[in-house]
């Protein structure tokens, strides 16, 4: 028998964990005092001593381990009162003599009164940790097991495994447990040739249920870690409650998709009377669907207790926590039974092993040797399983009763008191932790990567778009991604603070460009340029925090007009480009909010507030959409120095919006404040000649006039608007833009009115992502898969370089086996095969099949290109 580990209490600077508790409650450590803990105490007692029931006034818990366990935090806090004058040595000694004994066996003591209040003070809050201490270890381990378990499952099952496929989204809303579990369920089965068949809700649902355990297990050691060191305070019974009944909502959730597994683990056993048998054992020892409601229901039940009953409520989620243990024991057999059953009834190659790589070699009597290839870290698991076995009498000829010593000896080996199960647990942690994906470098927080199919609906996305742009004569441009600080410094408002700024570069101060606004306003006034309709789509940076839809590098694609034109004809022209793109891009109903920012002026001016502070309180205006009024209101006052009066003016004209005719006779009438003030009338003025356009135009319907719209950047100075998506995803704003007639002057000489819009893609690919668009964009434009059986590699380089010279967009795959070529056109939406294997080589054809409609016909060789052709501009 291996010699017990000593774990020490009371030692000066020590604290007592969770898994220290657990050994010593299970026997696998012997407990030692500190000798400085026990010289801080008295040896006798100056209090007269007494004649006290020492076992009722220690804990007592259903289990004998629960029990240990609260002798052991006991003791902890008892030693933390060490100095105390009426604590005499020979108390904790006693307590850890018992806790050493195989019986927890307690001896009569005479206590003082002082001794016995601080063991009555300790009892409750010692048992509730003890428990917490329990299941902090124990589900700790569990949530380690489980994925390796599920991993197992998924090869059992032969699983679609597409769920694990998660990526940080980048914008601060990826749910990173989940994503970390679907990691490390990939890590496991690396290699695997057994998953990626069936779809299976059990299976799908991990990364979401696992990631739920980790959090909650998290949760649990953060709070036991605190309260098993706090000393000798009472203890808290929400502290109890808001850990533990999360932790047991977590392990239901685990608990029945296990469970669901287990069983469909069962029915794939390959072999009639190892089924059969297993069945009878399962449905003897394995814990019922029933059993796991009951013991979640009675937990629900217990947390409404008073707080001097929450041990029983502790107690019940550890037997929740049993229970769960247990079927996730019998997920991992049942599983082992199907990747390995073949062994049973005297089957057992004596060349079967699990090698390094993942395969298992298993050679049956009227078969050929067949090479099953497990993933690289399910592979050494299930070696570990089988060494133990093989251990324990695994070579055993009758069926049922191998498999009865298997069942037996798999639910000893994930018993975390068994003596293997650390090196179990730690070899599953040393496969996930180490594998080279977790040295693979990061990507920033804010930025993305986009895989093949995203990048094809971006494309088709980006061809739109500037499809539209070209269709109103823009001529592209494109501007470098930094800029002299200096160039944009001043632009933004309050905004400029989420500018980029790089690190000196002899001598030149730069930054990373906020937009592509104030580049192009650059690029007109150095190039003296007076008349200019471009557009540019590219990526601009914001030192911002990440959040939904909210990126710190993402595209915008833009469209501006410089010059001298009719009066409000541009500003016509990209409101009506936005429609087209919003149109066009099929992102569903969309509202484009428009102002002008004279007429805000213009009411700030009739609400009194000063000049200097129109720019400021815009920016707090622009808010109006996250937040409400009041809100707002309280930062204008309190922070911008508004008074309350003012405030509330703000507050009546910000509430107005409608249909932009109706809204504008609305302001034009004759009492109204705007034709007070000369700002306001001009606005008003140009205001009606670009509704009247676009209602000819056919586009107000998209339109609404809002006077809560402010945009915040201080470059603006006439026309405003902003489109916001109405469908159900919440995404923002998706476009906006304004008229700046000041800002090119601020590079040159000369000013040049201009007006621009722009669309914020990134937020409308979101949308175009939910509504499942990238579900029907095809990830290559590959027209034809030249498949070559064989391995005659000139064959396909002759005639895909036929068709490729002809601009047909082909592939080739040379490979014997007839599976890989039709899998591969499945796989990437390929519409047509040309098939050249060696009969029809000897023939001098080829066969061409048209994949969707399931149609084969024998062509020449000679007349394939001609043909093909003709039936793709069919």
């Amino acid at each position: 028998m291996a010699e017990l580990s000593v774990i020490t209490v009371g030692g000066k600077g020590s604290s007592l964990s969770s898994s220290s508790v657990y050994a010593v409650a299970n026997g696998l450590a012997q407990l030692r005092i500190d000798s400085w803990a026990l010289n801080r105490l008295p040896s006798s007692s100056s209090s007269p001593l007494n004649t006290h029931n020492l076992v009722s006034l220690l804990p007592s818990l259903p289990t004998i381990e629960e029990s240990r366990a609260s002798l052991v935090v006991l003791l902890s806090k008892l030693l933390s009162l060490s100095g105390s004058p009426s604590i005499r040595t020979v108390l904790p000694v006693k307590i850890a003599e018992a806790l050493n004994s195989p019986d927890l066996k307690h001896e009569s003591l005479d206590l003082n009164d002082e001794e016995a209040l601080a063991l009555e003070k300790l009892k409750l809050s010692s048992a509730l940790y003890a428990i917490c201490a329990l299941l902090d270890h124990k589900s700790a381990a569990l949530s380690t097991v489980s994925d390796a378990v599920a991993a197992i499952s998924c090869e059992a099952l032969k699983a679609d495994v597409a769920a694990f496929n998660l990526i940080d989204s980048g914008d601060g809303h990826a749910a990173k447990e989940e994503i970390g579990v679907a990691s490390d369920l990939k890590v496991l089965l690396n290699g695997s040739k057994l998953v990626g068949k069936v779809e299976i809700e059990a299976i799908s649902r991990i990364p979401k249920i696992h990631a739920s355990l980790r959090e909650q297990v998290k949760s649990v050691h953060s709070k036991t870690r605190v309260e098993l060191n706090s000393g000798g305070k009472l203890v808290c019974a929400g502290v109890v409650r808001t850990a533990l009944l999360p932790l047991a909502a977590a392990l239901w959730d685990l608990g029945d998709r296990s469970l669901s597994r287990a069983k469909m683990n069962v029915d794939g056993v390959g072999s009639e009377n190892s089924r059969s048998s297993l069945v009878a054992l399962f449905e003897q020892k394995s814990p019922s669907g029933e059993s796991l409601r009951g013991g979640f229901k009675l937990v629900s039940q217990l947390v409404f207790e008073e707080e001097e009953n929450y041990d029983n409520f502790a107690h019940e989620v550890n037997v929740l926590m049993g229970i769960v243990w247990k079927i996730v024991t019998w997920e991992a057999i049942t599983a082992f039974m199907v990747l390995e059953g073949a062994e049973l009834n005297g089957k057992k190659s004596e060349g079967s092993e699990v090698s390094g790589g993942g395969n298992v070699k298993v050679e049956k009597k009227s078969e050929k040797k067949k090479k099953v290839v497990l993933g690289k870290g399910t592979s050494v698991i299930i070696q570990l399983i089988k060494d133990r076995l093989q251990g324990k009498g695994g070579n055993a000829v009758d069926s049922l009763g191998l498999l009865g010593n298997w069942v037996e000896e798999l639910i000893s080996f994930l018993d975390p008191k068994d003596p293997e199960f650390d090196s179990l647990l730690n070899r599953v942690k040393e496969l996930v932790e180490s594998n080279e994906t977790r040295r693979l470098p990061k990507l920033p927080k804010g930025t993305r990567d986009f895989a093949k199919e995203q990048m094809a609906i971006r494309k088709k996305a980006f061809s739109i778009i500037e499809d539209v742009f070209e269709r109103h004569g823009a001529t592209a441009l494109d501007t470098p991604v930094f800029e002299l600080r200096e160039t944009l410094m001043g632009k933004y408002g309050e905004d400029s603070k989420l500018i980029y700024d790089l690190a000196d570069q002899g001598g030149e101060l730069l930054s990373l460009r906020y937009d592509l606004t104030v580049p192009f306003a650059r690029y007109v006034a150095m190039n003296g340029i007076t008349s200019f309709k471009r557009y540019q789509i590219a990526k601009v940076y914001r030192r911002d925090n990440p959040s939904k839809g909210r990126y710190r590098e993402f595209y915008q694609c833009d469209f501006d007009i410089a010059g001298q034109y009719e009066k409000m004809g541009p500003d016509f022209e990209v409101i009506k480009i936005l429609t087209e793109l919003l149109d066009e891009l099929d992102i569903g109903d969309y509202e484009i909010k428009l102002n002008h920012r004279k007429l805000l002026d213009g009411m700030l001016e009739i609400c009194g507030v000063p000049p200097e502070k129109f720019r400021t309180i815009c920016s707090s205006i622009d808010k109006l959409d996250k937040q409400s009024f009041e809100q707002i209101k309280k930062e204008m006052v309190e922070e911008k120095g508004l008074s309350v009066e003012t405030a509330d003016k703000i507050g009546t004209f910000v509430k107005e919006r409608g249909h932009p005719l109706e809204l504008l006779f609305k302001l034009k009438q004759e009492g109204s404040s705007f034709l007070e003030n000369n700002a306001s009338i001009d606005a008003l003025n140009d205001l009606e000649i670009l509704f009247k356009a676009l209602e000819k135009s056919k586009c107000i319907r998209n339109v609404t006039f809002d006077l809560s719209l402010a945009r915040g950047l201080d470059y603006y100075t006439g026309v405003i608007y902003e489109a916001v998506f109405k469908g159900g995803a919440q995404v923002g704003s998706i476009g906006g833009g304004g008229r700046y007639d000041n800002l090119i002057g601020m590079f040159g000489t000369k000013q040049v009115p201009a007006v621009g819009v722009s669309l914020g893609i990134e937020r409308v690919f979101n949308i175009m992502e939910q509504k499942g668009q990238n579900q029907t964009t095809r990830a290559t434009k590959t027209e034809v898969l030249v498949s070559v059986l064989g391995d005659d590699l000139t064959q396909a380089a002759e005639l895909a370089s036929e068709l490729w010279a002809a601009k047909v967009k082909a592939e080739y795959l040379v490979n014997k086996r007839v599976s890989k070529h039709f899998d591969r056109a499945k796989e990437s939406r390929i519409p047509w095969m040309i098939i050249v294997g060696e009969r029809e080589l000897n023939e001098g054809v080829v066969r061409l099949k048209d994949i969707e409609a399931a149609e084969e016909s024998i062509i020449p060789r000679s007349r394939i290109v001609e043909e093909l052709q003709k039936r793709l501009s069919s």
